[in-house]
């Protein structure tokens, strides 16, 4: 079996990359699918997070209101702070858990940790490959703009949020260019697919 991670910064593509490999055979492991379980109402991260927010952030369904949660840490670190330290163990574990349960049934396979913050939380360290989706910076701003309907001032304001693509590029093994057509997206996806299918399958012998 071959563990490797999936980057990007926001509106690089990384969805569409990690759909490609999904589609191509590897096994997805959701960072964000699996942050959203452990915030679900009952568990230890629920329970944290109550404990420091309080539950005004909770919905009447008694599930934690992700949106008013995020504006109320967005521009305050300590508080995202506090955050990430109850929630990103449980994550964690939770990720653990589903590798362990692949390699079980899949020997052989190639399993993608997609993290929107693999770099920034350090959990790109000690994986086989390190995949960073890019384009220009330019381009994501365009390409935020227009998804989510917002002014470039507000898009620069969330690109500057995170660590810089063109910094997370440094960390590549594989790098995956989308700034051009799907297409050609795809072809690159392919190629670095069978260089992890390849290291996988020498990891099982």
């Amino acid at each position: 079996m071959l563990v490797a991670g999936l980057t990007g910064s926001i509106a690089t593509g990384k969805s569409t990359v990690s759909f490609i490999l999904k589609d191509l055979g590897a096994f997805i492991v959701d960072a964000d699918a699996s942050a959203r379980e452990v915030v679900a109402p009952g568990m230890r991260a629920w329970d944290k997070i109550i404990e420091i927010f309080g539950k005004g952030i909770l919905q009447k369904t008694g599930e934690i209101d992700r949106e008013h949660l995020g504006r109320l840490v967005f521009n305050d670190a300590a508080m995202r702070r506090m955050l990430e330290e109850a929630v990103h163990p449980e994550v964690i574990r939770a990720m653990n858990e589903r590798i362990g349960s692949i390699k079980v049934g899949s020997p052989d396979a190639v399993v993608i940790l997609d993290v929107p913050l693999l770099i920034e939380t350090g959990m790109h360290k000690g994986l086989s490959e390190v995949i960073v989706v890019y384009c220009p910076l330019d381009m994501q701003i365009t390409r935020l703009m227009i998804r989510d309907k917002i002014s470039k001032e507000e898009a620069l304001k969330r690109v500057r949020a995170q660590i810089s693509i063109e910094e997370k590029r440094s960390y590549a093994s594989l790098l995956i260019d989308n700034s051009a057509s799907k297409d050609e997206t795809r072809k690159q996806v392919e190629i670095a697919y069978v260089r992890l299918k390849e290291e996988a399958t020498k990891a099982k012998g």
